[in-house]
């Protein structure tokens, strides 16, 4: 296909900043070869006015999480979100369904084939022809069983470079390690004992991207992606990428050029894809990966809205939210944040330092394990370990277990609306939008801490408990519904329209959504926090005002509105 001057020196500069002038020209001849091969594979993009809007909210599931009897789990999951969930969701994220070894699908034996197990590419497309869905890119690491890493064990000398020997008598201090186990694991190869970089565990094998064709063959999967019908893509892990001795091994220089370079291919074939970068880090580190706003990952998770939520509800107090929330800088027309509550993985606490304090994750975590959840543990390097994620399911993490069944719903509702609120996209996992509880069985069946959240469902027993009113999952699922209907249907909700917090009441989040096109239309969002009744005063000139979720109207006096709120009460104000 056509570069134009521009795109192709962008990348060409790009190459060259991470490689040697030969590897560079080595690369570029060949990112221009696979794109050719790939354009008649991927229908014509021209970019959207709007790359997101109030409209999008994406569901976040397996491949498997909604099973039945004689049926590929894709094509149940897909004629079950079609049966409740089609006009409420817009896209969908399934969670890797590759062939895959250990960590519930995040160590790929083949990147470029579907589980058999959940169905085939066809179900997959189909799936794209009804939403828009994010594929996972796991490219940190593959699995130790697949035919990469078999072939390395073997001596083929094609793949010798795909990965990353090391010296184990050497210093890893400085390595930013996110597990409590070894970074490096012992292989017996053709070649003899070597010991090979293994972030996460001895199965998820990093690769070498210091090895060009390791390059290509990731550039290759990327547009393959894409052909496949991905219109986001999920860059998993992606700040641990590259890999330099003396160095914390994450978020260097060279992994953002990567992942700017991946964004110039992306946007040469398919302009209107998504990258979006998963960085379990601090916020700093998180929103590094915006780039200028202009030139890297177009979402960034947010990582700190789990557990900052988490920690408000649990204590009744809305400060730190509130504090983190006017924090946030204005994203550019191009970025947003991807923000969720709930995940396949736990609640991380590490994105929360310098924002919580030591004693406030530890009241946290209490609270968490007196609901029935679990502490995993990040390895510092130095001999001690600091906890790295709560996994508990959110539903539980929220409300004691004596808690009256009401209350806990509706917390939980009033959870989701600060999701359903702030600037961005959401992103709801189904386990939270179906009500699902901890799975203690899952946990004790694969001795996984993160198990307590991917249970599998039976579809006909899901079936009828949501046709029964009085069940969580029905009161759950309608909630939902209810709002996000109302939040597409108001501009000010648009992910790049602006935020502002109000700090009125410390047991009341409260913001202003003010719509990107017309500054006279704002919504006030006012989310009770705690157990008890709450009134507030606010201003708002000689306007009337509506609650657009209860329908209820507010009349000012004196240019002022009086509002009472009672517990865990959502009102979403529009003058």
């Amino acid at each position: 296909m056509e570069i134009n001057k521009k795109t192709l020196h962008a990348m060409e500069e790009k190459l060259q900043s991470i490689y040697e002038q030969q590897d560079a020209a080595y690369l570029l001849t060949n990112i221009q070869r696979l794109l050719d091969e790939y354009e008649s594979t991927i229908p014509t993009q021209n970019r959207k006015h709007e790359f997101v809007s109030e409209k999008d909210t994406i569901l976040i599931t397996y491949g498997d999480t909604i099973k039945e009897d004689g049926k590929a789990p894709l094509q149940s999951l897909h004629e079950f979100l079609n049966g409740h969930v089609k006009d409420t969701v817009s896209g969908v994220h399934v969670l890797p369904f590759y062939p895959f070894s250990s960590d519930d699908g995040f160590s790929v034996i083949d990147y470029f084939s579907v589980d058999s197990k959940l169905g085939s590419w066809d179900e997959v497309e189909i799936l794209s022809d009804d939403y828009e869905l994010m594929f996972d890119a796991v490219i940190n690491h593959i699995s130790a069983k697949s035919d990469w890493f078999q072939e390395y064990l073997k001596g083929n000398p094609a793949y010798q470079d795909f990965f990353i020997e090391a010296d184990p008598e050497a210093d890893y201090s400085k390595v930013t390690r996110p597990r409590a186990l070894p970074l490096l694991t012992k292989f017996e190869t053709a070649n003899g004992p070597k010991y090979i970089w293994t972030t996460f565990s001895e199965d998820q094998i990093d690769l070498n991207y210091k090895n060009p064709d390791l390059v290509l063959k990731i550039i290759e999967l990327l547009l393959f992606y894409i052909a496949k019908g991905a219109k986001l893509i999920r860059l998993d892990a992606i700040g641990f990428l590259w890999k330099e001795m003396g160095t914390s091994c994450i978020h260097l220089d060279q992994t953002h050029r990567m992942i700017q370079l991946f964004r110039h291919i992306v946007e040469t074939i398919a302009p209107d894809t998504i990258l979006i970068t998963e960085t379990n880090v601090p916020h700093k580190d998180n929103i590094s990966y915006f780039g200028n706003g202009y030139n890297e990952a177009r979402m960034v998770y947010q990582f700190p809205l789990p557990p900052l939520t988490l920690h408000t509800f649990l204590t009744g107090d809305a400060s730190h939210l509130a504090d983190w929330a006017s924090s946030l800088e204005e994203t550019t027309e191009e970025t947003t944040f991807f923000n969720f509550l709930a995940s396949h993985d736990g609640i991380g606490v590490r994105p929360v330092e310098g924002i919580l304090t030591d004693e406030e994750v530890e009241g946290m975590i209490d609270q968490v394990q007196s609901h029935g959840g679990y502490v995993s543990y990040k390895d510092n390097g130095d001999g001690t370990k600091s906890p790295y994620e709560l996994n508990i399911n959110y539903f539980d993490a929220l409300s004691h277990p004596d808690d009256e069944l009401e209350k806990k719903v509706k917390r939980f509702a009033a959870a989701q609306s600060v999701l359903l609120s702030v600037t961005g996209v959401p992103g709801i996992y189904i386990h939270s939008m179906l009500g699902s509880q901890n799975d203690q069985e899952g946990v004790e069946a694969t001795g996984r801490y993160r198990s307590i959240n991917r249970e599998k469902l039976n579809r006909s027993k899901l079936e009828k408990e949501l046709a029964d009113p009085s069940s969580i999952r029905s009161q759950v699922l309608d909630n939902l519904k209810q709002l996000i209907k109302i939040r597409t249907a108001e501009r000010a909700f648009h992910p790049n329209s602006p935020q502002q917090v109000l700090k009125l009441n410390n047991h009341v989040f409260s913001i202003v959504r003010t719509n990107k096109d017309n500054a006279e239309e704002k919504v006030f969002v006012l989310i009770n926090v705690s157990d008890n009744q709450q009134s507030l005063i606010l201003d708002s000139g000689s306007q009337t005002a509506r609650d657009l979720i209860s329908g209820k109207t507010y009349r000012p006096q004196t240019d002022k509105l009086s509002v009472s709120l009672e517990p865990y009460q959502v009102i979403w104000l529009k003058a």
